[in-house]
């Protein structure tokens, strides 16, 4: 019986990690690159594409979220790349990149806009980073007196009693 739900919890593991092969193997096959995929209020973001004639040297891009932007020849042979920055205030959501090069090429991809990115220290409701003096000693006399106890008790006790 406990053979039986090993072997129904390993078919199941497998069967997940199975599913997970065709998402991951088209994701590959997007002929559009953006960098960052999870992209915050302010920041910029880098689209790079090859779904273009491998001569264009120019392309137009469209943001549902920062609007219209320039592709132009990358580093790379027969790639266009271009850049735009997320307006501050954006909502948090999904936003659709449109790109368009000749000779009527037309490509779409979607990335995420996160929250903005946490600044300053974390409360985790200890007091301000700033009070460490006498918590601070009294929390590292408070270990060594564990540690001295500690040490006295294996000590004190008989030989016989230690394993």
């Amino acid at each position: 019986m406990r053979y039986t739900h090993m072997a129904a919890g390993i078919g199941l593991a497998l069967g997940a990690l199975g599913m997970q092969i065709p998402a991951a193997a088209a994701a590959d096959d997007s002929e559009v690159r953006i960098d960052p995929w999870n992209a915050y209020p302010g920041s910029t973001v880098t689209v790079s594409t090859s779904a273009c004639d491998p001569d264009a040297d120019y392309g137009k891009g469209f943001s549902e979220v920062a609007g219209e932007f320039h592709l132009f020849q990358g580093d790379e042979e027969g790639v266009l790349t271009g850049q735009f920055q997320i307006p501050e205030g954006t909502k948090p959501g999904s936003d659709t990149v449109t790109l368009k090069c000749p000779p009527l090429t037309m490509v779409t991809e979607t990335y995420q806009v996160t929250g903005p990115p946490p600044s300053g220290s974390v409360s985790a409701g200890f007091g301000p980073a700033e009070d460490t003096g006498t918590r601070l000693a009294l929390g590292g006399g408070l270990l060594v007196t564990a540690a001295a106890g500690g040490v006295v008790w294996m000590r004190r006790r008989p030989n016989a009693n230690r394993t």
